[in-house]
């Protein structure tokens, strides 16, 4: 069973952050959910078959605000997946929050990269199997 049903987070310009969000996942093998609907865009499988990533303008009709310790993390199929996460995300309005590689806090199989959407969320990408003798 899976924990997490979806995640959203909370946008203020949705055609700017889906454009970023188009870029982000195609990197990664993920195109836009045909479930959206006004004011709502989401990517990843069906409601019902897994986890989606879905943007919005929050509810309360305040500014979107990203959490002080929030990161999504987001599975890469391999390290140039990572890499072309990172520079959509960054050719896309986002901006650099630890390029591509690994970190020596972490295990050496965990190739990660850190991103900042255009509105301050927080999200990571990462291959936890890398082979770095390979």
């Amino acid at each position: 069973m899976s924990l997490i049903l979806y995640t959203t987070v909370g946008v203020s310009d949705l055609p700017r952050a889906i454009a970023f969000y188009d870029a982000v996942f195609g990197a990664l093998g993920c195109r836009r959910s045909h479930e959206g609907s006004d004011g709502w865009a989401g990517w990843g499988p069906s409601y019902d078959e897994g986890v989606s990533f879905w943007i919005c303008r929050p509810f309360d009709g305040r500014s979107p605000r990203p959490g002080n310790g929030a990161m999504i993390a987001l599975r890469a199929r391999g390290e140039a997946e990572v890499v072309a996460f990172y520079e959509a995300a960054l050719a896309h309005g986002g901006t650099d929050e630890g390029a591509p590689g690994t970190r020596p806090y972490y295990e050496p199989s965990f190739y990660v990269a850190y991103v900042r959407d255009p509105d301050g969320n927080k999200l990571a990408c990462v291959f936890h199997q890398h082979q770095p003798d390979e």
